[in-house]
């Protein structure tokens, strides 16, 4: 069923769609479209039935814009911007208009710590071994987080004792699905339960990779549990591809990332994240980049990155 929110959210995907061409077949009234995506007035019952077949003919459909992407942000090695993907892609996200809700799965809690969560007293460690639902922190308008710390490691340990360990985070997640568009998890640089649980959750798998040889030698095994994962945990997983991060404008970056487009079968974005040195203040001032510094080449990469991502989520739903 069409509702005011899956109009907004399909539009937001489709910003080249013209407002006033789909009002006109629709025979609503001019502004009516602009106004509910201004916030200044809401569609009725009759403005949805007559707007649902419109946008069934560019593509709408109910199974796509009612329910959040789950996007399990991998790779099993560590400091090839995993956590900075995870925040920064959410935070361009949130600032389009969508729900975004981050989940730090990594024990190290970094991606807790660059959002300004430190120690956090409810985490995610506590809803995976309990009845308690996932704990939910806002950030800032349209971004959650759900937070861990080291006490996470511990749980890891104990999920594979537990019955349905690796169902236990897509279960917490089912029922507050509906609240959100994204859930982005910050998977740890490891091949353990707890990726293992976010790819199980997960309805795709986004891959960021630095071109040096130490990070592109382990992709195909990689590839190889994500194939695990899916024969026989989540046959709806995909992967979405890969985003190059910490990229230096080198002939070695760029003879691996040539060896790569080459080597691996799946999407590469064309977007490329480079090496730059406000990621790194941004951790430290505990802030996203597009809030540290929104003008930074930093911003405006995973600004770019976040356009392309929706633009290719779009072609391949």
């Amino acid at each position: 069923m069409l509702t005011q929110h899956s109009v907004q959210l399909f539009l937001k995907h489709n910003p080249a769609l013209t407002i006033s061409v789909l009002e006109k077949e629709a025979g609503l009234p001019k502004g009516t479209i602009a106004q509910t995506l201004a916030g200044t007035r809401s569609l009725n019952a009759n403005h949805l039935a007559k707007l649902e077949p419109v946008l069934i003919k560019y593509g709408y459909l109910e199974s796509l814009y009612t329910k959040a992407r789950v996007i399990a942000v991998i790779n099993h090695k560590g400091g090839v911007g995993k956590t900075t993907t995870t925040s920064s892609l959410g935070s361009a996200l949130a600032n389009r208009g969508f729900r975004v809700l981050l989940i730090d799965l990594d024990p190290q809690g970094n991606l807790s710590q660059i959002l300004g969560v430190e120690n956090p007293e409810q985490q995610v460690a506590h809803a995976l071994l309990s009845d308690s639902p996932l704990p939910i922190v806002p950030i800032s308008e349209n971004l959650s987080l759900s937070p861990s710390d080291i006490e996470l490691a511990d749980t890891e340990v104990q999920l594979i004792l537990k019955v349905g360990g690796d169902l236990r985070l897509k279960n917490k997640l089912k029922p507050i699905l509906p609240n959100y568009d994204y859930v982005l998890i910050d998977c740890p640089p490891s091949l353990g339960k707890l990726t293992t649980s976010a790819m199980n959750a997960a309805h795709s798998c986004l891959i960021t990779l630095l071109p040096e040889i130490s990070a592109v030698k382990g992709v195909d095994s990689l590839l190889r549990r994500f194939m695990e994962v899916k024969e026989n945990l989540n046959a709806e997983l995909v992967v979405d591809g890969i985003v190059f991060t910490m990229v230096k404008k080198n002939s070695v970056h760029e003879g691996i990332k040539e060896s790569v487009r080459q080597s691996v079968p799946c999407q590469i974005f064309k977007t490329q994240i480079k090496h730059l040195v406000d990621f790194q203040k941004s951790q430290i001032m505990q802030m996203p980049i597009n809030s540290f510094a929104s003008q930074s080449d930093a911003a405006k990469n995973y600004a770019d990155f976040c356009d392309e991502y929706i633009d290719y989520l779009q072609i391949v739903k």
